[in-house]
């Protein structure tokens, strides 16, 4: 039996992400995402993205996802776009899909999934977005201060170890003055 992959599995357009297969997620943070919409085909395309999270077959929340403060976007033939964001639910211990819609036809052209996996322990989250609510649980403060005196020593060793300029020659400049005060004397005369 032969396994056939394929690397552009819609037709009408792709989308893909940079979540891993599960993760650990509590709800009412911030998910943040990189998602990446290519066109495939040789004209432009509008496309809407809808995320669903689902449970034991059960649809938890269904919403379409607004990109640049509108629910079509627009992707030039043959190009794709980075949507950098952050998604936040008040469920997890589930799946979250997020569809790629064609406009024209109104049919899902692509999906990518993650399942998100309760965890009470908040110190293996990542920190939270600027101006995210929630806080991960973890002092960054003790990475700083332990880095912090290594940097300053690398720093310092580099300063010291950088080969010494030889000092200018001084006789050069007088030699030139020399030479335009002699110039003047006569001139002058």
């Amino acid at each position: 039996m032969t396994t056939q992959v394929t690397v552009m599995s819609g037709q009408k357009g792709d989308i893909f992400w940079d979540l891993p297969s599960w993760m650990a997620y509590t709800s009412g943070y911030d998910l943040g995402c990189n998602i990446y919409v290519a066109n495939p085909t040789e004209i432009a395309m509008e496309y809407a993205l809808m995320a669903r999270l689902v449970r034991n077959g059960q649809t938890l929340t269904e919403e379409a996802l607004p990109v640049f403060g509108y629910t079509w976007f627009k992707v030039d033939p043959g190009d794709f776009i980075t949507l950098k964001g952050a998604l936040r639910f008040n469920d997890s211990d589930a799946d979250l899909t997020v569809q790629l819609i064609e406009k024209e036809s109104g049919a899902v052209a692509d999906a990518v999934t993650t399942r998100l996996i309760t965890t009470e322990n908040t110190a293996v989250l990542p920190p939270a977005w600027p101006g995210g609510s929630g806080s991960s649980g973890t002092d960054w403060s003790s990475l700083f201060t332990t880095l912090f005196p290594f940097v300053m020593l690398g720093i310092v060793a580099a300063m010291l170890l950088r080969p010494q300029k030889e000092p200018a020659k001084t006789e050069a400049p007088n030699a030139e003055k020399e030479k335009l005060s002699q110039g003047r004397e006569s001139y002058a005369g």
